[in-house]
C-alpha cells in the first residue's frame, strides 16, 4: 500500500515539472514574436484590471429653468425691420384706438431681449417712438407704405391671369394653405404668407372663426401688412397674390415673436346696469333676452360673416337678440360681442349660459353703410376684357376669313 502512494507521488511530480518547463517555452515563444513581428495584441486581449473604488460617471444636471423674460443677451445685434406699420401680435383682433386699463404681468418683449430694435409698449412695438413722434411722421409713414405697395403690385392682373392664379389656388391643385384662426392675423402668420409666396405667386388663406364677422377688416389687414391683393374671395377663402415685381430676398425683415405676450386688462363689456335704465329693468332685460328664441346657433371654428347683417334685419321687428354659442370658449363669445356691439351698433346685455343676448336699444335706427362683404366678391375687370379682345382683333387684321370665325361678343 505505502508502495503504490510513493510511485503516484512521484507521477505527479513529474507531471507538475513538464507543466513549468512548457509554460516556459510558451513564454518564451510569446517574447520571439513581440520581438521578431512586433506584434501588439488587441485591447480585448489586454488584462483588464478594473478598479473597484473608481465611481460611474455621473449624469451631468438639467440646466435651471430661466422663463423667457430673464434670458440673457447673446450679444448678437437686434434685428432691425424698416416695416411701415406698427408690431401687434393681432392686427385684425386688437385695435389700436381701444387703449387698455392695464397690463397683467410686468411689461417685457416677447421678440425676447435685445431681438428687436423697437421699443416694446406691453401692446405694441410702435414703428416711432410715442415719446418722440407726431402726426407729421406718420403721414411719411403712410405715404412709403403706399409707394411700396404700388411698387411690389405692378401692372394689374388681367381677367384670364387672375383665373389662372385661382385655379392653381384651388384644393385640388395644391395643398398649400395658410389657416386664420380665433387670433386672427397674427404677426408670425406675416413670414407664413411670405414664405408661400417663395414657392407660388398665390397662396390661399382660410378664415375661421371670431375674425370672420369682420371680414372686411381681414381683407384689408391682409393687404395692409403684406403688400399683396386679395384677387379671389368666396367666404372666408381667400387667394392673396404677391405681385408682379415682387422678390423674395428683397422682401422686408419680419421678425419673430418668441411667444405670445399677456393679454391686456381692457373695460368690462357688461356693466352692472344698462345706461338709461335702472338696476330692476335691467333684470327683467336679461331674464327676457334669456327666454326668447335663439336667432341662430354658432359652430366652433365656422364661419360667422353673415352674423351682423342677420342681427340687423332682426332688429327691424325685434327689440331683443339672443345668439346661442354653447360650445365655444368663454373668449370667443366674448369677443364676437364685443364685434356686435361696434359693427351692427347694438348693447351688450349678457353672457350668462353661454349666450350673446344684444338689444338694440331706445333709438335704434338702421345702419345704411354696410360694415359686412357679400358672400362671394367678383375681381374680375370688363375693361381688361375689352382690352384683350382689341389685341385679340388687332392680331387677327390680315388673316383672311377670320372675320368671320371671330364675332367679337365676349364670353
Amino acid at each position: 500500500m505505502l508502495h503504490f502512494f510513493s510511485r503516484q507521488k512521484k507521477q505527479i511530480l513529474s507531471l507538475s515539472s513538464t507543466r513549468r518547463l512548457f509554460s516556459t517555452a510558451a513564454a518564451a515563444a510569446a517574447s520571439n514574436l513581440y520581438s521578431k513581428y512586433s506584434f501588439v495584441p488587441p485591447p480585448s486581449l489586454k488584462p483588464q484590471n478594473p478598479n473597484p473604488t473608481q465611481s460611474p460617471p455621473k449624469k451631468q444636471p438639467k440646466p435651471r429653468y430661466r422663463p423667457p423674460s430673464s434670458l440673457d443677451r447673446t450679444g448678437e445685434k437686434p434685428v432691425q425691420s424698416k416695416l411701415p406699420f406698427d408690431f401687434r401680435f393681432s392686427y385684425t383682433e386688437s385695435s389700436p384706438e381701444v387703449r387698455p386699463i392695464g397690463l397683467r404681468e410686468p411689461k417685457y418683449s416677447p421678440f425676447g431681449p435685445g431681438k428687436l430694435d423697437r421699443v416694446w409698449t406691453g401692446v405694441c412695438a410702435p414703428i416711432v417712438d410715442p415719446k418722440v413722434g407726431s402726426p407729421e411722421d406718420e403721414e411719411i409713414v403712410e405715404e412709403k407704405r403706399r409707394v411700396a405697395i404700388e411698387r411690389i403690385q405692378g401692372e394689374a392682373l388681367t381677367n384670364a391671369e387672375r383665373k389662372a392664379l385661382v385655379e392653381r389656388c384651388q384644393r385640388h391643385k395644391t395643398k398649400r394653405q395658410v389657416n386664420l384662426g380665433r387670433d386672427g392675423l397674427t404677426h408670425n402668420m406675416l413670414n407664413d404668407i411670405h414664405n408661400n409666396w417663395k414657392h407660388a405667386e398665390a397662396v390661399r388663406i382660410k378664415c375661421m372663426g371670431v375674425p370672420t364677422v369682420d371680414m372686411k377688416n381681414v381683407c384689408y389687414q391682409l393687404e395692409d401688412k403684406t403688400f399683396g391683393k386679395i384677387i379671389h374671395r368666396h367666404g372666408g377663402l381667400l387667394v392673396l397674390y404677391r405681385g408682379r415685381n415682387y422678390h423674395p430676398k428683397k422682401r422686408h425683415v419680419i421678425p419673430l415673436m418668441l411667444w405670445k405676450p399677456h393679454e391686456p386688462v381692457y373695460p368690462r363689456l357688461i356693466k352692472t346696469t344698462i345706461d338709461g335704465l335702472s338696476i330692476e329693468e335691467t333684470k327683467e332685460m336679461r331674464k327676457r333676452g334669456l327666454a326668447v328664441p335663439a336667432l341662430t346657433k354658432l359652430a366652433k371654428n365656422g364661419y360667422y360673416g353673415s352674423l351682423v347683417p342677420m342681427v340687423r334685419d332682426a332688429f327691424l321687428t325685434e327689440e331683443l337678440v339672443r345668439i346661442d354659442s354653447k360650445g365655444l370658449p368663454k373668449s370667443d363669445y366674448k369677443k364676437i360681442g364685443c364685434k356686435l356691439r361696434d359693427l351692427v351698433p347694438c348693447i351688450l346685455v349678457t353672457f350668462d349660459k353661454e349666450q350673446i343676448v344684444v338689444w338694440r336699444g331706445k333709438n335704434y335706427k338702421p345702419s345704411e353703410n354696410g360694415f359686412f362683404l357679400t358672400e362671394r366678391e367678383p375681381f374680375d375687370h370688363f375693361s381688361n376684357d375689352s382690352d384683350n379682345h382689341e389685341h385679340e382683333n388687332e392680331s387677327r387684321e390680315g388673316i383672311t376669313g377670320d372675320s368671320d370665325y371671330d364675332s367679337g361678343d365676349s364670353d
